[in-house]
């Protein structure tokens, strides 16, 4: 593709963005993986180095929106993969709005920015790629995810806009919707199920857990994931969403023919509810 064609992969350090940005490296790519410390930058640069790629960092919180806008100055990103993000468990009620401010501005406005910042340039060279890395659950909800679930339905919906926007510009927004995949997820639900205390919905919460503990071993390679990113990037009409992992594919077609008093009765039996 030309080394000067550069990718900027947010959240690269671990998980779908690290494989992400190794396998955009591989591809020919000028690949940019952002992280959020230097300790970080140092994790990706021994993973490119054990692949034998070549792998560029840059220091960046996708919340900093100066920063954002300094970062994409200097690259003139060819393609903007937004995967950064965090997972986020607990009931509507046990969230606070300061937590519901972080999820809704990492995985929702962050990306956006990004993309904003992005096309004049892309505009200027009639060309560019923006990918975002939603989840099968902005396709569905489940309990206890509830805001994870609507920063990933509000970043389709507006993912969405973007793409019927820029499209006359020669400019591709694509979707990935990922189901289960090996990342850090446990730890990070044990920890906000570790926050949530003596909640109301202490039991549905440790239900979860072990769900996840049986469910760990056959979750994806994140290399999956990566290899769609990487068509994507060099497919001259990608399509607008790819839904990635078996899970994901049985998930959305359930979400489709199941009626929602169905579904509600069968996730409340499940979780306790």
């Amino acid at each position: 593709m030309g080394t000067d064609r550069t990718v900027l992969v947010t959240g690269a350090n671990s998980g779908l963005g690290l494989a992400t940005v190794l396998e955009v490296a591989r591809r020919g790519y000028r690949a940019v993986g952002s992280v959020r410390s230097e300790s970080k930058a140092d994790q990706v640069r021994a993973a490119a180095s054990e692949r034998g790629v070549a792998v560029d960092t840059v220091l960046l919180d996708v919340t900093d929106a100066d920063r954002c806008a300094q970062v994409v100055d200097e690259l003139a990103p060819y393609g903007i993969v937004n995967n950064a993000g965090f997972s986020q468990t607990g009931a509507i009620e046990d969230v606070d709005d300061a937590e519901v401010r972080a999820v809704l501005e990492t995985m929702v406005v962050a990306p956006m920015r990004l993309a904003r910042l992005a096309l004049p340039g892309m505009r200027e060279r009639s060309g560019g790629c923006i990918v975002n890395i939603s989840s099968i659950y902005g396709r569905t909800s489940t309990p206890f995810t509830g805001w994870y679930q609507a920063a990933k339905h509000a970043l389709e919906g507006a993912t969405d806009a973007l793409r019927m926007e820029v499209a006359g510009f020669g400019v591709k927004v694509v979707l990935i919707e990922p189901g289960g995949f090996r990342t850090a997820i446990f730890d990070e639900v044990a920890a906000d199920v570790a926050r949530r205390g003596e909640s109301a919905y202490r039991a549905g919460y440790e239900r979860i857990l072990r769900t996840l503990r049986l469910a760990s071993p056959f979750m994806g390679d994140p290399a999956t994931v990566a290899r769609v990113v990487g068509r994507v990037l060099g497919a001259p009409s990608p399509r607008a969403r790819y839904l990635v992992g078996a899970d994901a594919q049985v998930l959305a077609l359930a979400e489709r023919l199941t009626p929602t008093f169905v579904a509600d009765v069968v996730t409340r039996r499940t979780l306790g509810l």
